[in-house]
């Protein structure tokens, strides 16, 4: 299921990157240029970090999931305004699974 809508997400985010600006939130993004798309990738990241903080207080997850849904999608405006899509960081996800996180840190440190 992740899958899929990351694959539907991924195609509507090309579709809607070349409509207008006035009928697509994503085309108003990307005209925005990149500055605009990482303002909103890092509002999002603060509402993330805020909803994870108010979570563990009233032990409700509601807020946090809404909060990361829009920090994903924004993260993938992002990827696309620079080429790149789900697919890329799913694979780097997946070639990380025979290592250890300390080891994949130490060889990312080096580089």
């Amino acid at each position: 299921m992740t899958e899929d809508v990351l694959a539907r997400l991924t195609d509507v985010l090309a579709q809607r990157k070349s409509q207008s600006k006035t009928n697509s939130y994503v085309a108003s993004l990307h005209s925005g240029g990149l500055n605009k798309i990482l303002e909103k990738v890092g509002e999002e990241s603060v509402e993330t970090i805020l909803a994870a903080r108010d979570a563990e207080v009233s032990g409700s997850n509601k807020q946090l999931i809404c909060e990361t849904a829009d920090l994903w999608f924004h993260s993938l405006v992002m990827l696309s305004h620079l080429g790149t899509d789900a697919a890329a960081v799913l694979a780097e996800l997946d070639r990380r699974f025979d290592l250890s996180g300390l080891e994949e840190k130490a060889k990312r440190d080096t580089h």
